[in-house]
């Protein structure tokens, strides 16, 4: 989760580079099949259906698409992004908390652990200073989200060239490349399983790229600037996130000591690198936890961008009045920040870790919603981009062209593939503790969705409401 919350402030790229605080209203600046007028005006899709403009008049499809807006935006997506925002700054409390170990001798020298409960008041305490940054005019928020993409591009670099030199043990590139850790203690030996296994942290990370087109109303020549910023953001976290991992794994050597809770940082794997890499070599593990404090600074911003993401979602939402107190979420101060909005997606957030407090699992559950049902959110657009709307799209500003139809296949594909994948069982045998409750969480959600839009919002829900300003 650290690892892939080290790369999130990179997808605000695009969009930092030409932020500006508007004058008068928000305008909405939709970008991709959102703006289909008879599909998704607000629809916040992450591929090649984001990145034009089309039209379809038919009218059975104005109310498939005003059904499945609410379905998938309304519900789906908010609630994915809000559980990012909780694991996110979830994973900054337990690293400040496992810092704060090493700094007092380790878990074998008499270092200070705190409970869970420790953790959760630090958690909460993270959420409050990133809810008063972006209480914050934009102009302050872009220059942040500028620091925040310089400090993750040196950070990476410092730390993937630092480690494996520091290290005075390395890997073997066939054990880089080749090795599979069947002594995981998950009863899992199959390589094909745990290849498939991997494939959700990289999923985690790579969801939320798009937090460009949530800013896009803060963003000039939005319809160009926000598919830069995705398409950017995702080039570069992969350029770097890869050369970031790959110059981690030469540092490990021996993984099941690394995940043990006997080691002196109590299990916490990346922390137990840095912190041996640098001991080995000087005698004093200090390196490595200033090293762990430049993964922390990057996950805090990590997690402000991500309360910038929830809060601009959840102001558009409440003004199409999808949510309940619409009116209250909706409203901005005299600077054009929509604070009741960032507020509201900081409790909820808070909210949501107190689980971990009667059971982790239950948490892991709620939070597994941040990536499949993040996903889900995104291939449904996609898909009737290039169904219902293959013959009648119009393309817009930006575009991918002849390859957008491919893209779009590829994507629908693929979410449909690590939605079955992720719902698989990550531990064997399977019990009470070990049983994957994704798919649970999922269908639960979409059962409460369902429920809501037969009882009452398919009374009055009509569409996302336009105020483009010509």
């Amino acid at each position: 989760m650290v690892l892939g919350s080290l790369f999130a402030p990179l997808k605000f790229w695009g969009n930092t580079q030409e932020q500006e605080p508007q004058r008068g209203r928000m305008q909405e600046i939709d970008l991709g099949i959102h703006t289909i007028r008879s599909h998704w005006r607000r629809s916040r899709l992450q591929t090649q259906a984001r990145l034009d403009h089309t039209r379809d008049p038919g009218g059975h499809r104005d109310r498939l698409a005003t059904h499945l807006s609410f379905l998938q935006i309304r519900r789906f997506n908010i609630v994915g992004q809000w559980a990012v925002t909780a694991s996110v700054d979830f994973s900054l409390a337990q690293l400040i908390q496992v810092i704060v170990l090493l700094s007092t001798g380790g878990k074998n020298g008499g270092g200070y652990q705190g409970s869970d409960y420790v953790v959760i008041a630090i958690h909460g305490g993270i959420l409050f200073i990133h809810a008063l940054l972006n209480s914050l005019p934009i102009s302050v928020l872009s220059f942040i989200g500028q620091l925040a993409a310089l400090w993750n591009l040196l950070g990476v670099l410092v730390l993937m060239i630092l480690i494996p030199v520091v290290s005075t043990e390395r890997a073997t590139t066939k054990f880089v490349f080749t090795n599979f850790n069947t002594d995981n203690g998950l009863g899992i030996t199959s390589y094909a399983y745990i290849f498939v296994l991997g494939l959700l942290m990289s999923q985690y990370t790579i969801t939320g790229y798009d937090a460009s087109a949530h800013m896009t109303e803060e963003t000039i020549d939005a319809d160009k600037n926000g598919p830069r910023g995705i398409i950017s953001a995702i080039g570069i976290s992969i350029l770097f996130g890869w050369g970031y991992i790959l110059g981690i794994s030469y540092a490990v050597t021996d993984i099941p000591y690394l995940l043990t809770e006997t080691n002196n940082s109590g299990g916490y794997a990346i922390a137990e690198i840095f912190y041996l890499a640098f001991k080995s070599r000087f005698g004093s593990g200090t390196g490595g936890i200033v090293c762990l404090g430049i993964v922390a600074v990057a996950v805090f911003f990590c997690g402000m961008s991500s309360v910038t993401s929830n809060s601009r979602m959840a102001y558009a939402f409440s003004r199409d009045g999808a949510m309940p107190f619409s009116p209250l979420w909706h409203k901005v101060n005299s600077r054009e920040v929509p604070v009741n909005a960032v507020w509201l997606s900081a409790s909820i957030s808070f909210c949501m870790a107190l689980t971990s407090l009667g059971s982790i699992v239950a948490f892991q559950a709620m939070v597994s919603i941040a990536t499949i049902g993040l996903y889900i959110a995104y291939a449904l657009p996609i898909f009737l981009r290039v169904t219902l709307s293959r013959k009648t799209f119009v393309a817009g500003p930006f575009s991918l062209g002849r390859y957008g139809k491919v893209v779009g296949w590829v994507a629908v594909i693929w979410v449909a593939t690590i939605s079955v994948l992720f719902s698989l069982p990550v531990a064997y045998p399977i019990t009470a503790e070990t049983l994957n409750y994704t798919p649970v969480a999922v269908a639960g959600l979409l059962a409460i969705i369902l429920s809501y839009w037969l009882i009452s919002a398919r009374h009055w829900f009509t569409g996302p409401v336009s105020n483009i300003l010509s």
